[in-house]
């Protein structure tokens, strides 16, 4: 890979377009950046790390961070054009990050995405602008192609292009962890983590399915002891303890499994004969029992018997009378039917003769002793008189709606008349109503006009108004900052000269500070001696790096202060030209008094200009009222004439019913009230004749019955019909005394059966029974046959849970075997791999056993360049033994002195010896890192700082060494402000700071283009 050529555009600290050429740097093979503190020099690697991955190296990409330069204009893009030569192929790489530009419209930024251009050199083409062919824009797929054709990633090219300030010095020093770090990241040996972390994960897989099957045996081993309850002493057979493939515990399971069914097969032995003896003592228990409860049953009804027989006897005169009732309540039922019958009779005829004579006292006297066939007459001539009336009643009802009809008309009447009067006098005030809507109308469309052309003038007013406002507030911030602006200026200049003073102090008295540091033994990091016999002391009002430092930070602070004062002032003064351009020549209070006049008048205008619509409508309602009006009064006046006709017509159809009605009525007031007498006289005769035939018929039927009940009381042997109806008795009665009878009857014959058993006679001769300690001691048998059975099942469902159990244990250990197995084998190598493992002496993991390798190679390439830079003295090995008594080996890194044959730790190293061991070493890196990317090119370096810790035989060796890489076609830019490499190096690029943005300024060697 080969550097040409490098723009930079509003980039860190570069405001205007800054261009480097590497091709014209590069000619001697040697080149120099230097420059004071915070010019920019880093900026440059910066830059090209960015236009080659899209980011800066390390914390300076960090979040919060702007690569924009703060020095740029708002409308210069921050920009970085790469050209260079990778792969046998020329590119151009374009690159702008996100950031934020002026809105091309009003006021305020707006933010731009980030863009990426790839270009690739194509000699064919005829013009300089058409020999450059676009090749992508998208930001994934030039990183890939980047990527893809150096080799590297980001952080290796950091690590091997742009060798970075101290970090080899560290590497150099650091301890094996963060050294591992690093090789991992440049050799990128993921892949041997990734077989570690393969193996863990395999091993942890593996463990994991052997302590499940383990777990899943122990499970099944403590199912066994519960299941063998306390009939096995399983404690004697401890189980081990659990580790992952231990083969004891199968052995410890058998064991358990073998003592547990032995021992319930014996329990089941045991139980099976105690039951075999229960069972025989439960049935001679049962049958005793048997027996006394039958003696004392037998003895029991004999006794029942005999008291039962003695209460019978003591009834027979209560037996007697209850058969005499019954015997005369047999006959009295035979005449229950007709006293029935009778009785009905009886009080039907009796409601009949009431209901008669409450018809007859509503009758009028003529009628009070009239018979059935005069009252049905009278009834017949009063319905045909009601009849009659049907007519007079519709005669009536019209009659009734003529009066309320010629009400109606005389109501309409009445009403038109006051419409017609209101109508005449509103038409009368038609015109002067007109003249007077109309003159509003034309006054409030003056008004409206007038408006208009107000407010065409107040809005230009207002805007010179605000204008020359924000004019005058100007005036004023811009005074305030002029103010401010001097005593930052005055700030920055003291602070500035009181930094150099200290500055200078501190430099007279350097000696001190570098003595302060010295330790008795350890070389001095200027001179390399061991022994200092008379270090400086400081001097009064000495000066130490903290305070120069603080002093610098103020000076900063003062500068930032100034330089944002001066960005306020100059925006203040831009926005007060821009506001007194629109404000004009006129005052504000002249603008002020002028827009307060347009708006006055403007408001009156408006308001009475507000009432137009309203006023155009309500000459249109007028105007439609007074064509409704006029209308109206012509209907009615047509309408009254038709009113005075009808009128006429219903006085004669009036006066024709009257007549009519007269001569019906009669005395009442009303047809209906005539209706109503006729109707009440109807209902008055119609019920007296009724009552008189109903009472006429029940007098009839209760003679009848006095005949029948007289037949049936003779017939059932009574006397009289007086002691026919003593003798019934009710239906409840009778079915009680048959059932009493019939009840002492059954007792009879059930007691003349027992009085004949045998059996019973000869248990009343036996003494007494006890059935109740019979029974207690057949229970107690049977609960001493069901503890037996229950103890012989529980010994089957032991033996046989027992056994299902034994054989599910022995599946599972079969199956078991395997997985120890495959455990065994996967832990030893992941054990291997992790440095964790007896056979892995020296506890290396893999990737650290790779890295080692890597390691060696590199130390072997820097001993090349080491040896010229120390003239022979150091030489680079790598060492792999163990950091401690427990620690890891693998990435140690020694420096051996030829001078006094001893192999020692490169902390030890001074200064200087530093620089340039760590200075071969990154060489070495590089060489390899290169070698392991497919032996990519790498035609041009960068080395940042480190150069002022050489002394001058030093500094000669390492640019002797540095200008044989031009052997392998390289080339080597020097970041450093050593002043020495300014006479030594010809090719150089200076970097220089100004107050408006850094600047590059090139020197080329002599000799080159």
């Amino acid at each position: 890979m080969r550097l040409h050529r490098l723009r930079i555009t509003a980039f860190g600290p570069f405001a205007e377009p800054q261009e480097i050429d590497f091709d014209a740097l590069s000619g001697a093979g040697i080149f120099l950046l230097h420059g004071p503190t915070g010019a920019g020099k880093t900026s440059v690697l910066d830059a090209v790390c960015y236009a080659l991955y899209g980011s800066v190296p390390g914390s300076r990409q960090a979040p919060g961070t702007s690569l924009r330069s703060d020095h740029a204009a708002g409308d210069i893009p921050t920009e970085v054009t790469l050209e260079l030569t990778a792969g046998g192929r020329r590119l151009e790489i374009t690159r702008r990050p996100e950031q934020d530009r002026p809105k091309k419209r009003g006021t305020g930024t707006t933010k731009d995405k980030a863009q990426s251009w790839l270009r690739e050199y194509d000699g064919e083409g005829a013009g300089d602008g058409e020999r450059w062919r676009a090749l992508s824009r998208s930001h994934q797929e030039i990183g890939e192609e980047i990527e893809q054709l150096l080799g590297m990633s980001r952080e290796q090219f950091c690590q091997v292009v742009l060798l970075p300030q101290g970090e080899f010095a560290r590497f150099l020093r650091a301890d094996e962890v963060a050294r591992g770090r690093l090789l991992g990241r440049l050799f990128d040996t993921r892949r041997f983590a990734a077989v570690e972390a393969l193996l863990g994960d395999r091993r942890r897989t593996a463990e994991a399915k052997v302590r499940a099957g383990d777990e899943q045996v122990l499970h099944t081993a403590q199912r066994l002891a519960q299941a063998a309850g306390d009939c096995a002493d399983l404690r004697a057979w401890p189980l081990p303890r659990h580790q992952p493939g231990d083969p004891g515990l199968a052995t410890a399971v058998r064991a358990w499994a073998a003592v547990a069914r032995c021992s319930a097969r014996e329990r089941l032995a045991v139980a099976e004969y105690a039951l075999a003896a229960v069972e025989g003592r439960y049935a001679a228990a049962r049958r005793a029992a048997e027996e006394a409860r039958e003696l004392d049953r037998l003895q029991r009804r004999h006794a029942e018997t005999t008291r039962r027989t003695a209460l019978l006897a003591e009834a027979a005169p209560e037996r007697e009378r209850v058969r005499a009732l019954l015997d005369r309540a047999r006959r009295g039922a035979l005449v229950a039917p007709a006293l029935e019958l009778r009785g009905a009779a009886a009080g039907a005829h009796m409601a009949a003769a009431h209901a008669e004579g409450v018809a007859r006292a509503e009758l009028p006297p003529v009628l009070a002793e009239a018979g059935t066939e005069q009252l049905a007459a009278e009834e017949q001539r009063l319905r045909e008189d009601l009849g009659a009336l049907g007519a007079a009643r519709r005669a009536e009802q019209r009659s009734a709606e003529i009066g309320r009809e010629r009400a109606n008309l005389e109501r309409e009447s009445r009403a038109a008349e006051e419409q017609q009067q209101e109508t005449a006098e509103w038409l009368g005030r038609w015109e002067a109503t007109r003249s007077a809507l109309a003159g509003r109308a034309e006054a409030a469309q003056q008004a409206a006009t007038l408006a208009e052309q107000l407010a065409g003038k107040l809005e230009p007013a207002r805007m010179h108004l605000n204008a020359a406002r924000r004019r005058d507030a100007l005036d004023a911030d811009a005074e305030r900052a002029s103010g401010e602006l001097l005593t930052a200026r005055e700030q920055s200049t003291a602070a500035r000269e009181h930094w150099l003073e200290l500055k200078e102090t501190r430099l007279r008295g350097i000696a001190a500070e570098l003595a302060a540091a010295l330790v008795a033994g350890e070389p001095c990091t200027v001179c390399g001696a061991a022994e200092h016999p008379a270090p400086a002391r400081p001097a009064p009002g000495h000066v130490d790096r903290a305070a120069e430092d603080a002093a610098h930070a103020r000076f900063e602070r003062a500068e930032e202060r100034r330089a944002e004062v001066e960005r306020r002032l100059a925006a203040v003064r831009e926005a007060r030209a821009e506001a007194a351009t629109a404000a004009g020549e006129a005052t504000t209070a002249e603008l002020l008094d002028l827009t307060s006049e347009l708006s006055t008048r403007h408001a009156a205008a408006h308001t009475a200009a507000a009432g137009l619509h309203a006023a155009r409508e309500q000459l249109a309602r007028a105007e439609r009222e007074h064509a409704v009006r006029s209308a109206d009064r012509q209907d009615a006046e047509v309408r009254a004439a038709g009113r005075a006709t009808r009128r006429e017509a219903l006085d004669q159809e009036q006066a024709s019913l009257e007549t009519e009605l007269a001569l019906v009525r009669g005395n009442a007031p009303s047809v209906a009230a005539r209706a109503g007498v006729l109707e009440d006289r109807v209902r008055m005769v119609g019920a007296a004749a009724t009552a008189l035939r109903r009472s006429e018929a029940t007098a009839a039927r209760l003679k009848e019955a006095d005949g029948q009940l007289a037949d049936a009381a003779f017939k059932a042997g009574f006397d009289t019909t007086e002691e026919a109806a003593d003798a019934v008795l009710p239906e409840y009665q009778r079915t009680d005394l048959q059932h009493r009878a019939d009840a002492w009857q059954a007792e009879e014959a059930m007691l003349a059966d027992r009085r004949g058993e045998r059996d019973t006679a000869a248990a009343a001769a036996l003494p007494p029974a006890d059935p109740d300690t019979a029974l207690a001691y057949a229970d107690r048998a049977a609960a001493m046959l069901r503890g037996a059975g229950s103890a012989v099942d529980a010994s089957r469902v032991r033996c046989a849970e027992l056994d299902r159990l034994s054989h599910q244990a022995e599946r599972e250990l079969r199956a078991l075997g395997p997985l120890r197995e495959e455990y065994d084998r996967v832990a030893r190598l992941a054990g291997l791999t992790a440095g964790t493992s007896a056979d892995n002496e020296r506890k290396m993991r893999l990737e650290a056993y790779v890295l080692a390798a890597r390691l060696e190679q590199v130390a072997a390439a820097a001993t090349v360049r080491l040896l010229r830079m120390s003239g022979g003295r150091y030489t680079l090995v790598h060492s792999d033994a163990r950091s401690g008594g427990r620690g890891r080996s693998g990435l140690g890194l020694h420096v051996v002195d030829a001078w006094t044959g001893s192999e020692r730790d490169t902390a030890t190293l001074s200064g200087g010896e530093t620089f340039f061991a760590s200075l071969a070493l990154a060489l070495g890196l590089a060489d390899v890192v290169t070698d392991e990317a497919g032996g990519m090119r790498l035609d041009t370096l960068f080395i940042d700082e480190g150069f002022g810790s050489l002394d001058d035989q030093a500094l000669d060796e390492v640019l002797d060494v540095l200008d044989s890489l031009r052997e392998r076609d390289r080339s080597v830019g020097i970041v450093s402000h050593v002043a020495d490499l300014r006479t030594r190096v010809q090719a150089q690029l200076e970097i220089v700071k100004q107050r408006g943005g850094s600047m590059v300024r090139h020197r080329a060697a002599p000799g080159t283009g």
